[in-house]
């Protein structure tokens, strides 16, 4: 069915994450490649004053050593990728960059402001120039 698929995971949420990965497996053609992918949000200036030098760096660490953790847990095959920014615009990015046919984005319980799907995969689903499958 896809070819390329993204599934950007919040490590804050990854079994949610996990669960988008096992259902991109099901959907990849052979041969094709699923991309697990974390984006790491800069810390703005006016708060990273206060905050230790290397802690964009950890997670960065921290993000890829927990995708490969899940990698080798399920057993799929995945290539993994840390981004850095706004979490839309990175997995906006990634998509276009690997020329990918699917987005896989797991949405969070919903608070007022963000009622229907999340900001984050509001934007991506607004923006994205490929297919976005929304898992709830």
């Amino acid at each position: 069915m896809y070819k390329k698929i993204i599934v950007p995971i919040e490590m804050g949420t990854i079994e949610r994450g996990e669960r988008a990965f096992r259902k991109a497996a099901t959907l990849l053609d052979a041969g094709g490649e699923i991309i697990l992918l974390n984006v790491v949000q800069d810390v703005p200036t006016y708060i990273a004053v206060d905050l230790p030098a290397e802690l964009i760096d950890n997670a960065i660490d921290d993000g890829r050593a927990k995708l490969e953790q899940l990698r080798l847990k399920t057993g799929i095959p995945a290539k993994v990728e840390i981004g850095r920014g706004p979490p839309a615009h990175g997995i906006l990015a990634a998509a276009e960059a690997h020329h990918a046919d699917l987005i896989i984005i797991a949405s969070h319980v919903p608070d007022f402001s963000n009622y229907f799907i999340g900001a984050t995969a509001d934007r991506v689903v607004r923006h994205a120039k490929c297919s976005v499958l929304v898992d709830r």
